[in-house]
């Protein structure tokens, strides 16, 4: 397993921790491996009852894709690539057969974000924002399969918000939207997710199973085609725009939106 991406076994549960906290846990490709690897692992592990996924350093759960693996990004297959591995990562994590956590303190954002929405459920610190806020940042656009996971769980409204305004939503609002289960303070969160996640020994296996599964049958159902949305994602990320935003954030250059 990379440095950057923790996993850990206590008792029945499984910790999965993102470790690049000088960049704010940003996911680089080894660490969206990583993921994949250890959820086909876990997927396999009768012993484990739950898993809970969080950030090291207090600071961010993950603070969306590492930047710097854009700057090589030139044709359309490689936008419509990243976005079908971030698709086969997340929906990994999202098929896996057990419960899962997501422990968000502070930045929750992109590919975070992504992360958080599959888990099974979340529960946060005060610090928390989370959002895509790309229309601010990169120009880029996300998948159709991750823009119908925003409006599965915060409605239309607050999905419009999240990617066309790039409104960060705080602790309180995500917890009154339904996005977060709970709110615990800093200092408390790991003893309470613990317990939540432990709690999971004592409830029928074959039912929370069942119930997962069945959750997720409904809602592949009423989601459309995964490449349904790949002519917007070619056009965002070969657009100048694009380039632009990526040199800006690599080397500090200035640059102005020009929708090209």
């Amino acid at each position: 397993m990379a440095d950057a991406l923790i996993f850990r076994r206590e008792d029945r549960l499984a910790w999965i921790g993102f470790n690049r906290p000088e960049s704010r846990n940003a996911m680089t490709w080894e660490m969206y491996d990583a993921l994949e690897a250890c959820c086909n692992r876990l997927a396999e592990d009768d012993e484990v009852q739950a898993v809970v996924l969080h950030g090291v350093g207090g600071e961010a759960f993950v603070a969306g894709t590492d930047i710097s693996q854009f700057a090589h990004f030139e044709a359309a297959e490689d936008a419509i690539d990243y976005e079908r591995r971030i698709d086969r990562v997340v929906g990994k994590l999202e098929r896996l057969p057990k419960p899962t956590i997501a422990l968000i303190e502070g930045a929750c954002v992109g590919g975070g974000a992504a992360l958080a929405l599959v888990c099974d459920f979340r529960y946060c610190t005060p610090s928390m924002k989370f959002g895509v806020p790309i229309a601010r940042t990169l120009g880029n656009t996300l998948s159709m399969t991750n823009v119908a996971r925003m409006v599965e769980m915060i409605g239309v409204a607050r999905t419009k918000e999240a990617l066309m305004m790039a409104k960060l939503f705080d602790a309180e609002e995500a917890r009154q939207a339904g996005l977060v289960n709970g709110v615990f303070a800093a200092e408390a969160i790991v003893d309470e997710v613990t317990a939540i996640a432990a709690a999971f020994g004592r409830r029928a296996p074959l039912t929370v199973q069942a119930s997962k599964a069945l959750v997720g049958r409904v809602l592949a159902e009423r989601r459309a085609a995964a490449d349904a949305g790949d002519d917007w994602v070619a056009a965002c990320y070969t657009s100048g725009d694009f380039k632009a935003a990526v040199e800006k954030f690599l080397h500090k250059t200035p640059f102005e939106w020009t929708g090209r």
